[in-house]
């Protein structure tokens, strides 16, 4: 097969496959908003991202009826087949479409009665099956035939666009595709990526609207110079406890449930969930709600150390215990809430010496740089800021330094304890 063959069949699958995951991610974002609202009786958005004004108990039942239903499934499902990993998807693992499509619905409910998981993994999963699937059927035309890696660009820029098409931020589905998945950047493959991003942005906003993901007011979106000595601080932290937590994720993810422990695990650790959501609903779901409530930060408070120290430890706990319960989704939300919470309660050190500075600002460059080094991805991590808060051109400068330096300070540190 020639070179214009291949070009031809992504020209043809690019579109495609962009309006297909975008529809795929629309319709998980209903799916998601039906069951909160059957569940909580609630459905979220940028400026209410948890049920707070739902009862303590209603909070605690959601999550544990959700557990166990999930704990259901999820061992129904792992009786005879293992979720195919997106990577592995990337490299040609067939991903089996009813079981797949089972189980990212599996993940989003889990999260709309309030677990403590990303939903962002889901999408990307059903574009990768998506891009698989479509693949099989093009095998048909030789006209349209994608040589191997063209095939492993369509799979990860369909990954990268079904994150685009939830959180309406197509640059970081683009750089999620270039930065994780595929790892290589050609003109090529910046062409496929940020197209199919961008028709899946353009088709999930139809279904999700295009208010920004975490609301940031407009005068902490203008970002002072005299921010930058903060970073040499905030920075270098952010990266060596995302690092960890990154080490942390992959035990537990190594030791996730999944035979007939995880009906008995999962809904434990809902239990555990819907115990500090009567009292801190903001411990619920994707960790939206920590992050907001550390980016509405705007004064140093006994009460605000201790909702920061209390929201970055129990949200870094129970996500963990939920991987290790059994339960699957991502992890980049509530890293972000890591990173905020955390950024906010050193901008409160700083603030002794600089008066004046700005903690929402402090829990974006904190999100940032957690982000960054969790992911080992400062390009996705940069932009995922940039895009679900709608900051403008200022932030860039402070959000590429705090990138740079937990990028590097990650790499050097992780090398040094897998060395």
């Amino acid at each position: 097969m020639d070179k214009r063959d291949n070009t031809l069949g992504l020209i043809i699958a690019t579109p495609v496959m962009g309006v297909v995951v975008g529809l795929s991610s629309g319709l998980l974002s209903k799916w998601l908003d039906l069951t909160e609202s059957l569940f909580l009786h609630f459905r979220e958005n940028d400026l209410m991202p948890v049920a707070t004004n739902t009862s303590g108990l209603r909070r605690l039942l959601a999550v544990l009826i959700g557990a166990i239903l999930a704990s259901l499934v999820w061992y129904w499902m792992q009786r005879r087949y293992q979720p195919v990993k997106l990577k592995k998807a990337v490299a040609g693992e067939t991903m089996p479409f009813w079981r797949t499509i089972i189980h990212v619905m599996t993940q989003i409910f889990y999260v709309g009665t309030g677990g403590s998981i990303g939903r962002e993994l889901a999408p990307r999963e059903a574009g990768a099956m998506f891009a698989q699937h479509w693949e099989r059927l093009v095998d048909r035309h030789p006209r349209w035939r994608l040589s191997g890696d063209d095939r492993r660009l369509l799979v990860a820029a369909a990954a990268g666009a079904g994150f685009a098409g939830v959180y309406i931020a197509p640059i970081t589905g683009a750089m999620f595709c270039l930065e994780i998945l595929y790892q290589q950047v050609s003109k090529r493959a910046v062409a496929v990526s940020f197209t199919m991003s961008a028709i899946a942005t353009l088709v999930g906003g139809c279904f999700k609207g295009w208010q920004p993901y975490y609301y940031v007011s407009a005068g902490a979106k203008s970002f002072p110079h005299s921010l930058l000595p903060l970073l040499i601080l905030l920075a270098p932290v952010m990266g060596l406890c995302g690092a960890l937590f990154r080490k942390a994720l992959q035990k537990a993810s190594d030791r996730r449930a999944s035979d007939w422990r995880v009906m008995v695990q999962l809904p434990l650790v809902g239990l555990v969930t819907g115990l500090v959501a009567t009292f801190f609903p903001q411990i619920a779901g994707n960790g939206r709600g920590v992050a907001q409530l550390a980016m509405n930060t705007h004064s140093i408070s006994e009460m605000t150390i201790a909702l920061m120290f209390f929201g970055f430890f129990a949200k870094m706990v129970v996500t963990l215990l939920t991987i290790k319960g059994g339960a699957y989704g991502g992890v980049l939300t509530p890293s972000i809430a890591l990173g905020s919470t955390a950024g906010v309660l050193l901008g409160m050190l700083y603030g002794l010496l600089v008066p004046g500075v700005s903690l929402t600002q402090c829990a974006l460059v904190g999100a940032v740089a957690f982000l960054t080094s969790s992911q080992q991805a400062p390009l996705m991590a940069l932009f995922m800021l940039f895009e679900v808060c709608h900051l403008n051109f200022s932030a860039l400068l402070p959000l590429c330094v705090a990138a740079g330096l937990s990028i590097a300070t990650s790499r050097w540190f992780l090398h040094r304890i897998d060395h």
